[in-house]
């Protein structure tokens, strides 16, 4: 069964990138070397790996992943730290 993973990278002006990949390890080799001289990462280095999940269904991933992006820097600092609980709080909208 083939693994999914759905990974944030913090880059040097400490903004985050999300992704997915099936090889964690290649994709973030690929990230730190600027393999792509125009991706959100490559004028952003040095990176670091602070967040990652697996998936078997690669259409769930893809959904996480987006749904991810979509966040704010907060909630997705909330997610890396661990704190669960903060995430519906942090999805609510200010009025």
């Amino acid at each position: 069964m083939k693994t999914y993973y759905v990974y944030i990278i913090e880059c040097s002006d400490k903004t985050f990138y999300t992704g997915i990949t099936s090889n964690l390890t290649e994709r973030l080799e690929s990230h730190e070397k600027g393999k792509y001289k125009d991706s959100y990462t490559s004028k952003r280095r040095p990176l670091e790996l602070v967040y990652y999940c697996e998936f078997t269904d690669p259409n769930i991933a893809i959904e996480t992943e987006k749904q991810i992006k979509k966040w704010s820097q907060d909630k997705k600092r909330a997610l890396i730290a661990g704190d669960f609980d903060e995430l519906p709080n942090l999805a609510r909208k200010k009025f």
